[in-house]
């Protein structure tokens, strides 16, 4: 069983870091880096294996076109350094993975552009590989995302990760959906030649994730060399379908997604199959002691 961490936007906030809309997380990379070391610091003391760089929002949809340009370079290698100083300053064993969000913005796909995702990914690419185990794509939301990410990390010499976001706000039982609109079954067997050391499932609400396990387990079945399978739910209300992913305000969490009863949760998804666990939006250290409390004893 592999513990990821949570939540790391969220946890910046909690702390006093810089951090407002539209800049989310990048703002305490700009102002405040040694937050972003505090929060990594706390994940693994919280027992995560492995810990995300802070990048997720070094993209034009929350810093601005003429800052991408500027500083994408500078704030991913610092994004770098931070995660693999902490990872390296644990006496345990711990994997830093090169977050690599949507491009476009979370819960987005129609704004999707292949040509110029691929331009950006390289330079998340080419500033991350120096510090990160892993490449992970975080928040993908359509085929095409996915599938302009593997193209764009095939040959990176390191395992890469595919987490996708779900749709939450109209799901229908059993048939998980891509935000997309798209079912995971289509993505699923456009996989061929392509296939991810692991997918995992992100920033969708707890209650979808399952059918998202089954449906992998059920999908590789007899298969030599399947997939991990990993789950990183959300703390968020729910939002409507046709959300717009605006920058404009920050959501308030959900005071139901408590740790135990996420660890709930976490529990009945390893049951379904899944072998790596964590958290996204609103998922703390202290949701991540009570999964690690309740796997492990």
């Amino acid at each position: 069983m592999i513990i990821l961490d949570g939540g790391l936007g969220r946890e910046l906030k909690s702390m006093g870091a810089p951090f407002r809309q539209p800049e989310w997380s990048a703002l305490a990379l700009m102002e405040g880096p040694d937050f972003v070391r505090t929060a990594h610091d706390a994940f693994i003391l919280a027992g995560a294996d492995v810990i995300t760089t802070n990048s997720y929002a070094i993209v034009p949809f929350h810093i601005g076109d003429v800052t991408f340009q500027e500083r994408a370079g500078e704030l991913l290698n610092l994004a770098g350094q931070l995660a693999r100083a902490a990872a390296d300053a644990s006496p345990n064993k711990i994997q830093v993975a090169g977050g690599v969000p949507p491009m476009f913005g979370s819960y987005q796909p129609d704004k999707f552009d292949a040509r110029r995702a691929t331009a950006m990914m390289a330079v998340f690419r080419q500033q991350l590989a120096p510090y990160v185990d892993v490449f992970m794509a975080e928040t993908h939301s359509s085929i095409a995302e996915a599938q302009c990410f593997l193209d764009a990390f095939a040959d990176c010499k390191k395992p890469v990760w595919l987490s996708l976001t779900l749709e939450d706000a109209e799901p229908v039982a059993g048939q998980p959906m891509l935000r997309s609109g798209e079912f995971l079954a289509e993505l699923l067997s456009s996989l061929a030649g392509k296939m991810p050391a692991a997918l995992l499932f992100n920033c969708s609400q707890p209650e979808v994730m399952d059918d998202a396990v089954r449906e992998v387990v059920r999908n590789f079945v007899g298969h030599a060399n399947p997939p991990k399978i990993g789950v990183l739910a959300n703390a968020f209300p729910l939002m409507k379908k046709g959300y717009d992913g605006a920058n404009e305000s920050l959501h308030v969490l959900r005071d139901d997604i408590t740790p135990e009863a996420y660890a709930d949760y976490a529990e009945k998804w390893v049951a379904s199959g899944a072998g790596m666990i964590g958290g996204c939006c609103g998922i703390s250290p202290e949701h991540l002691k009570s999964i690690k409390a309740r796997l492990f004893g």
